[in-house]
């Protein structure tokens, strides 16, 4: 697919994923995840073909313009749509399929200093939500979500929903398998379940000592066991 067609699906999809957008023209001169696209797709075109530097500096006026970095040797599918965009980061080996959509301060991050696969990779109609982090050549499988800063270091399988820090999986393939129900922007907050766990097992000592009291008061003759 050129350059040219590849662009057109990227306008197709803010049309389709952003109500707010009215018409293709309003997309290609207002919208910066469109912006950094198309400085995107010539510098990954000039990266192929060995112009290393002259990709990097092309990639550098796309950050500038839209403060969304993306590294020329990432390959990005058609129908991509940042939303929003600022602080997006995605590597050099990062590979992101057809139809897949980031929402801002996502990062597509790597963990080795070496010269290998060290980006994410993500399937078709991937869903990533604010904030969240993608780190090390973790595997996203098609059409999973990640929830609004979730921390992702293992690979997710396929038509999943992964929320937390770490991620974890808590739908798959349309079943809950954990307790939370979710959409990308809504995520457990750990603090309230720490609280909740303490006041839960204070009740249940309070619980106990009311019942040592009565044992007690009763010269322990009512039957009933300590323990």
């Amino acid at each position: 697919m050129g350059i040219l067609k590849t662009l057109k699906r990227d306008i197709q999809a803010a049309l389709e994923r952003d109500p707010a957008a009215r018409n293709a023209l309003e997309v290609v001169l207002c919208y910066p995840g469109f912006h950094v696209l198309f400085f995107h797709r010539i510098a990954h075109w000039l990266w192929r073909h060995g112009r290393y530097l002259s990709a990097r500096f092309i990639s550098q006026m796309g950050r500038f313009f839209t403060g969304i970095e993306i590294h020329p040797g990432a390959r990005i599918g058609p129908g991509f749509f940042i939303d929003h965009g600022m602080g997006v980061v995605i590597g050099e080996t990062a590979e992101i399929g057809e139809n897949v959509t980031l929402y801002h301060g996502v990062t597509l991050g790597g963990k080795s200093l070496e010269r290998v696969k060290r980006h994410p990779t993500l399937g078709d109609n991937v869903v990533i939500g604010a904030h969240a982090q993608i780190i090390g050549p973790v595997k996203i499988g098609d059409n999973s979500r990640v929830g609004a800063g979730s921390v992702v270091v293992n690979d997710v399988p396929d038509n999943c929903v992964v929320v937390g820090v770490p991620g974890k999986v808590v739908y798959k393939d349309g079943r809950r398998v954990e307790r939370f129900d979710l959409h990308h922007d809504e995520l457990p907050d750990p603090v309230a379940e720490a609280l909740q766990c303490m006041l839960e097992r204070i009740q249940s000592l309070e619980e106990e000592v009311e019942r040592l009291k009565r044992h007690e008061r009763k010269g322990g003759n009512d039957g009933t066991p300590l323990y």
